[in-house]
């Protein structure tokens, strides 16, 4: 894969979610279709991203989210694919795990389904109980390249010609490629996080060090793409795919169905 106007953020959260429970059980209700490159399974289109900073003296319940993993969404109605994150300190990209920072990015059959997990799930009701701030994304993806665990993302949404967009970006990075790939990673992190037009970014991952997510929320695709041709990013881009670093890698383009609540401390939606 090589560097392109679609690619966004290298991931660059070094994040802890330091279960191997926490990495299990993304298969909920596969689909799959036979592609020439082998069997690839294919999940829907419409995604829910939540992040979410516990309350201090729900600590032990945040790390319980990991141990359990995806357990508790099992049974989840038109769920197909799910992963419980953690995150660096206060939610970036630091390499010191954070206590209470957690993600989930959960792909549904379709827009209702989604809509009816974010109203009405018992799951999304506790994490909003112990959490202190929390936002919540329901999101349609409109591009979409790579998998992540073996899945690709289906996309039924037309690129947006103005207003907000959402963009996730993940990677396995190959153990052996880990210590370059972390050198790379401070320039592209104060780079996304200077970005003009750069609404909200959060580092996420399954496992420590090695499988690590970015998502963010920007204010248009042109704001994003600038961020994309930046130097810092570039080059982090261009030596990453170019180095073979990743054994797996997705980048989702979304547009925002709908983004509510607060994450460091600002209000959104």
């Amino acid at each position: 894969m090589k560097p392109n106007a679609l690619q966004g953020p290298v991931p660059t959260a070094r994040s802890p979610a330091p279960s191997a429970g926490a990495t299990r059980g993304d298969r909920i209700a596969p689909a799959r279709v036979e592609a020439a490159s082998g069997d690839v399974r294919t999940v829907g289109s419409v995604a829910v991203l939540v992040l979410a900073d516990m309350q201090r003296s729900a600590r032990l319940w945040a790390w319980g989210r990991l141990v359990l993993g995806t357990r508790t969404l099992r049974g989840t109605p038109g769920l197909n694919f799910a992963k419980v994150m953690g995150s660096g300190a206060e939610g970036g990209f630091g390499l010191a795990p954070s206590g209470t920072h957690r993600g989930l990015f959960l792909v549904f059959d379709d827009e209702p389904h989604a809509r009816a997990f974010v109203e009405h799930s018992p799951v999304l009701a506790a994490w909003r109980n112990h959490a202190r701030e929390l936002l919540v994304a329901v999101l349609r993806a409109y591009s979409s390249k790579g998998l992540w665990s073996g899945a690709a993302m289906q996309t039924t949404a037309a690129a947006p010609a103005a207003g907000p967009i959402a963009a996730l970006t993940r990677a396995s990075i190959r153990p052996r490629q880990a210590l370059k790939f972390w050198r790379l990673s401070p320039p592209a992190e104060r780079a996304l996080a200077q970005a003009d037009g750069c609404l909200l970014a959060a580092g996420l991952g399954e496992a420590p060090l090695v499988r690590q997510c970015t998502f963010s929320l920007w204010t248009s695709t042109e704001a994003m793409d600038r961020y994309a041709r930046s130097g810092a990013h570039q080059q982090a881009i261009r030596t990453a795919y170019g180095g073979g670093y990743f054994s797996e890698s997705m980048f989702v383009r979304f547009v925002p169905l709908d983004i509510r609540g607060t994450w460091q401390g600002r209000q959104h939606g």
